[in-house]
């Protein structure tokens, strides 16, 4: 109950930094189209598509601490913790498709230049680079005692960076007239998100395609499971993420017929071995004589 508690009295902590910084995140990328509208900057738009990369991360980790608390229903047993991966795979498919145009639309300024108003570029920079380090400064503390906030933490340090890029450019084009300077910092602002957002795609589809988590290797948790005294197989073994963080297994686990008698302490010491061992907390296993797998149905190996 102590822990219980405690752990929901960080995660609100938590909660209300990164609910000062998503709304200031957004804010910024609100004045980063406006800016890049009113100054013709490629840069300032694919900075914002860096912002909005990172504003659906820290809205995705405030998501991820508030749907933590929704109760699971008849209907839905484990919840709504999907819809965490459903909007990350949503916001991850929108991104690889600005991010597209960006480096096809700098690709064309190389060969015809359109002018930058160098002014507006280095002032809205300049203000997404006091919001982001101001998120930083929020944020500072809680990346020691969360991931989830470490996460956002890092995500509003690489805003900081690509604000800092297009300050550069613009200081450039201020100082030299090479307009070029704006489609350059564009293609690097893309290649930056380019990366962190097919990540975040291929791990939402892994768990959409209920995948075998990452660092979960199936022959070593057998391998485990076998080690128990009393087991002698283990079949139907599956391992799959429910969201982010939350990996579950079930496995059919063959045991002697004496083993049988005392099922309680032997389950008790499996989901142990699971718990400690591969971080699963929430495992279902099927004990079962020998000989039973002949009576079953068609079945994974």
């Amino acid at each position: 109950m102590g822990h219980g508690h405690g752990h929901a009295t960080a995660s609100a902590h938590h909660r209300k930094r990164l609910m000062i910084v998503l709304p200031l995140t957004l804010s910024v990328l609100v004045v980063q189209v406006v800016g890049a509208i009113m100054s013709g900057s490629l840069a300032l738009l694919a900075d914002a598509g860096h912002m909005a990369t990172d504003g659906a991360g820290i809205a995705l980790a405030l998501f991820a601490i508030w749907i933590a608390g929704k109760p699971a229903s008849a209907r839905r047993t484990f919840g709504y913790q999907r819809a965490e991966i459903l909007a990350a795979a949503v916001n991850a498919v929108l991104l690889l498709g600005l991010s597209g145009y960006i480096l096809v639309e700098a690709v064309r300024r190389f060969a015809d230049p359109e002018p930058v108003g160098g002014t507006i570029m280095m002032v809205t920079a300049a203000v997404g680079l006091v919001a982001n380090g101001l998120g930083l400064w929020l944020l500072r503390d809680g990346k020691d005692e969360s991931l989830n906030l470490k996460g956002a933490y890092l995500e509003v340090l690489g805003d900081l960076l690509g604000s800092v890029a297009v300050l550069t450019g613009a200081i450039v084009i201020q100082l030299t007239g090479w307009v070029a300077a704006d489609a350059l910092i564009s293609i690097v602002i893309a290649l930056l998100i380019l990366p962190r957002t097919w990540k975040l795609l291929r791990e939402a589809v892994d768990i959409l395609l209920e995948a075998t988590p990452r660092g979960v290797d199936l022959a070593e948790v057998r391998k485990h499971l076998l080690e128990a005294p009393g087991v002698t197989d283990v079949h139907d073994l599956h391992a799959w993420t429910i969201t982010s963080g939350v990996p579950v297994m079930s496995a059919h686990v063959v045991v002697e017929e004496e083993a049988l008698t005392r099922c309680g302490p032997l389950l008790d010491r499996l989901h142990e071995c699971l718990a400690g061992h591969f971080d699963v907390e929430h495992s279902t296993l099927q004990l079962e004589p020998a000989g039973h797998v002949d009576h079953e149905g068609a079945r994974h190996h």
